[in-house]
């Protein structure tokens, strides 16, 4: 994983001459479920905020995916101080043209308080640079890719004669999800004939990333009913965190074409594979050099897994590793996302790590299973369903925190037969549900707030709390199925 060529920078003044054809701009930001918050606005007043940014309802951030809002006050969005306006300012250099739309130009903003000037604690994408600041320091740089599974259903036709009702949404209201046909049945991963029923879409998904600054280096079909894979193309990393969001904006914009509803869930079916997220990490020096690979073999290396690891590798390694049960949350982040955490799926369940292990949570990608600057950590706890930017930062501030430490591996490696949570698996158990993991995400004195710091904590945790209470109050088809003629 080497340095890419930097884009030529965008400038205020270049901007009339960029959008001199156009009359209005979208701009979006991100929430803390990674869902992108955005609107139109003209042009005249695009140009007029482009560099000081405007008001944007920082309700965003005091409501859930579905427009609740939390069930606790929370400090960055409340009544109290009347939902207020925070400041969004528009990253200049994320400037895209969004095929599906007619080209209309796209950016992305972050967002600030209006009073202290700082990022807002929960913006995701804040969140990720201030964890890069601290590489900065001893002149280091992470680069980045990343892996999307997710399932793929045939929506609800809008034929009148057809016994569904027109939309997704609508229909789920009154039919069981299992109803929804998937896009191709059967199990069959890297499939070349699968796509061939769905060309237009599949084709259509691939050119519009290309067009859209979020390139596909690989995609396929992946084991499971109507399912498919794309690994992103590596990056530097705040940039891959950006692509990563804006992947998932692809794919549901283009999936609305063909009557496709596109499904990121961790765990859409029961006795099936979830839907991964993985996410690749390397460290760079200021010429791209990869700092992971140690340049030789070292004879005394602890383990024989990490022969090849330089001792900041090392250190990166065993800060992800101590600190992964405490922020479960940012890379777990719904009551689904612990369905896909489970014995016997490939899952990742402990901490754990090994050398091209598959189901280990860190999977080390080093020499001789490839070249010396591809050497890497695979962080294979997140699902589909995680905040990219989340993910990115909490590897990024853990590594980092292992680095300042110079932190110990504090488990041995699994051996390739060695099974995950077996008896061989040395490391702790991660959290078997959200409430679990939320419980150590917030506790007094977790490595979540000394990286974090409170207010990240007590925001984030408290919207986890929020889905937390709404599960506890669900009554599921799985109880009535159960109970109702028994009870």
């Amino acid at each position: 994983m080497g340095q890419q060529e930097k884009e030529p920078e965008i400038t205020v003044e270049q901007l009339p001459d960029l959008l001199a054809n156009d009359n209005a701009v979208k701009l979006a930001g991100v929430d803390v479920d990674g869902q992108l918050r955005g609107k139109l606005v003209s042009k005249k007043k695009f140009l007029s905020i482009a560099k000081s940014g405007f008001g944007f309802c920082s309700v965003i951030f005091g409501w859930d995916m579905h427009d609740m809002t939390y069930v606790r006050e929370l400090k960055v969005s409340n009544k109290e101080n009347g939902y207020r306006d925070i400041i969004a300012v528009p990253d200049l250099q994320s400037y895209r043209r969004i095929p599906w739309e007619d080209n209309v130009p796209f950016f992305l903003v972050s967002f600030f308080d209006p009073d202290t000037k700082n990022s807002v604690s929960a913006c995701p994408r804040g969140l990720v640079k201030a964890q890069l600041e601290k590489f900065k320091t001893i002149n280091v740089g992470a680069m980045a890719g990343a892996e999307y599974e997710f399932y793929q259903f045939k929506s609800p036709s809008n034929n009148q004669n057809d016994s569904l009702t027109s939309g997704t949404a609508a229909f789920l209201q009154q039919n069981p999800p299992h109803s929804l046909p998937a896009l191709t049945e059967g199990m069959f991963g890297y499939s070349l004939t699968r796509p061939v029923h769905n060309s237009g879409y599949y084709y259509d998904i691939f050119n519009s990333c290309e067009a859209f600054r979020c390139n596909i280096e690989g995609w396929h079909t992946e084991s499971g009913p109507g399912v498919y894979e794309a690994a992103l193309e590596f990056g530097e990393a705040a940039q891959m965190a950006d692509r990563a969001s804006l992947f998932k904006y692809v794919v549901k914009s283009v999936a609305t074409k063909y009557d496709i509803t596109p499904c990121f869930m961790a765990k859409p079916k029961q006795g099936l594979p979830g839907n991964s997220g993985h996410m690749h990490i390397s460290l760079v020096n200021h010429r791209g050099e990869n700092l992971l690979f140690r340049g030789g073999k070292d004879e005394k290396a602890p383990y024989s897994d990490i022969e090849s690891l330089s001792d900041l590798g090392r250190h990166f390694l065993a800060g992800i590793l101590e600190g992964l049960p405490d922020v479960m949350p940012m890379v777990a982040p719904t009551i689904n996302s612990y369905k896909r955490l489970v014995e016997n799926f490939w899952a990742p369940v402990t901490v754990s790590w090994g050398l091209e292990h598959r189901a280990a949570s860190i999977r080390l990608i080093a020499p001789p299973t490839c070249k010396p600057a591809a050497t890497r950590f695979e962080i294979r706890v997140p699902g589909a369903d995680a905040n990219p930017y989340y993910v990115m930062a909490a590897m990024l501030a853990l590594g980092w925190r292992g680095i300042e430490k110079k932190l110990e591996i504090p488990c041995p490696p699994l051996g390739k037969g060695e099974e995950v949570g077996g008896e061989s698996d040395k490391g702790v158990r991660l959290a078997k549900n959200l409430k679990e993991a939320n419980d150590r995400f917030t506790r007094t004195g977790s490595i979540a707030r000394e990286v974090f710091g409170d207010e990240f904590v007590d925001h984030f945790g408290g919207t986890r709390e929020h889905e937390i209470r709404l599960w506890d109050e669900a009554v599921t088809d799985w109880e009535m199925k159960r109970y109702i003629e028994t009870v």
